[in-house]
């Protein structure tokens, strides 16, 4: 690791704590001097491996950025995954793409990994990589590995959502869980070409119709990060907000800082809903490129004033800033996920592409343009964030475009992250000098 002290809470699906390392971190934490603890949640990922290599690059400017400051750091560990064919700028090619392949197809560690989220499974997941290497002709083949890619999913007994996994109270079921996996595969397909096609190298689609299977492709992943959404409600919730109430007890003095990238980011936020309201030790909150409703804070919806979000006013729960960065450049949260999260009962069907743009006003993501219908939010530019202008309580919304912008199809900058400007984001929303 870069830093020290750093520690690791490592939480299973249903968010139980490795409890030696809770201990430890409670132990040892005011025995360091730790003044400000900076937690940190990863996002999609495949293993430990690749959540500390990102902790690692990204807390590696810190110290230099606050040489004095009495900073601990920690690093969340929880069960998620990601596609191999999503490019993560500055990453070793061994943690970032290993044979990645453009297209239909699944490549080797995402079948490994998708056998790692999915326990017992396996039959399932060797079907469904069959029908994307074979990509045979029919909507009966599309309907049947959309069949298939549900069986995945972890519905509830009584056919409601599973916990965790809403984040607005007007949310059903989602498309990608219900609607007609013919036409969400096409869509999908769709919205990919107007995006590139995954691995091209200049990002740009050729000129052809789009092959469904490449959207077949798309609902598999979808699907998998519909899991790991909920995953991350529950983790945070259940998990890590009890930690933080042990911890305030524990080390009072300490100054906790919560930031997370992407699926992370939900987990952190969730976080305070489970944090007794009496506890003031979260100082402030960073989202990078949450990967989670931009209303998820509203105490009303704009299209249904009886609806609110999941988290609605648990931004007071912060003593500090709510900071939410974002990019026009992250086209996983700016195309792809409101596709995916509208519900299965709105039909509207156009150009896959165009009504990802249409559906990002109701169903857009906090990564893509910051929190929403929550007054007083604050909106910046990233330099104005680090020039002193950073508010110190409240909603903020920074535009993180101007380094937030690397990235292929099909997630564009999603994982764009490891920038020194974004720990200065962390450090300025914590007032940590």
């Amino acid at each position: 690791m870069s830093v020290t002290p750093y520690w690791e809470l490592t939480f299973d699906a249903d968010g139980d704590v490795d409890g030696s390392e809770r201990d430890r971190l409670l132990a040892q934490v005011t025995d360091h001097g730790v003044r400000d603890l900076i937690v940190f949640a990863h996002g999609w990922n495949n293993d430990r491996s690749g959540a500390t290599a990102l902790y690692r690059h990204f807390f590696a400017p810190v110290p230099a950025l606050a040489p004095k400051a009495r900073i601990g750091y920690v690093g969340v560990i929880w069960p998620s995954m990601r596609f191999c064919d999503e490019p993560i700028p500055d990453f070793p090619r061994s943690v970032a793409a290993t044979e990645a392949v453009a297209g239909p197809a699944l490549d080797k560690d995402t079948r490994r990994a998708l056998v790692a989220a999915f326990p017992g499974r396996a039959a399932v997941l060797d079907q469904l990589a069959g029908m994307l290497d074979e990509r045979p002709a029919g909507d009966a083949e599309l309907a049947e590995f959309g069949r298939l890619a549900r069986l995945l999913t972890e519905p509830s007994t009584d056919g409601s959502q599973p916990v965790g996994a809403s984040d607005t109270g007007e949310e059903g079921e989602p498309a990608a869980l219900g609607g007609d996996p013919v036409a969400i595969c096409s869509e999908f397909a769709r919205a990919l070409a107007g995006l590139g096609s995954p691995g091209s190298a200049d990002g740009t689609a050729a000129f052809a119709l789009p092959n469904p299977w490449e959207g077949a492709k798309e609902l598999l992943r979808q699907l998998t990060y519909y899991t790991m959404k909920r995953r991350a409600g529950t983790v945070g919730e259940h998990g890590l907000g009890p930690v933080l109430a042990r911890l305030a007890g524990a080390a009072a003095g300490v100054r906790v800082h919560l930031a997370g990238h992407s699926f992370g980011g939900r987990l952190v936020s969730f976080a305070l809903r489970g944090l007794p309201g009496t506890v003031r030790t979260v100082k402030s909150v960073t989202l990078l490129q949450g990967a989670f409703s931009h209303y998820a804070f509203a105490a009303r919806l704009p299209q249904d004033t009886r609806a609110a979000g999941a988290l609605k006013d648990l931004q007071h729960r912060i003593d500090g800033p709510l900071v939410c960065c974002y990019s026009r450049f992250d086209s996983a949260l700016g195309t792809v996920y409101p596709l995916a999260s509208r519900m299965s009962d709105d039909d509207r069907s156009v150009d896959g592409f165009d009504l990802g743009r249409m559906l990002g006003a109701r169903w857009g993501a906090m990564g893509h343009d910051g929190v929403q219908a929550v007054p007083g939010t604050v909106g910046l530019d990233l330099a104005a964030a680090l020039g002193g202008h950073l508010p110190a309580t409240g909603c903020v919304n920074v535009d993180a475009a101007a380094v937030v912008r690397r990235g292929g199809p099909p997630a564009g900058a999603h994982s764009d992250i490891l920038h020194p400007e974004l720990a200065r984001v962390v450090l300025a929303a914590g007032r940590i000098t």
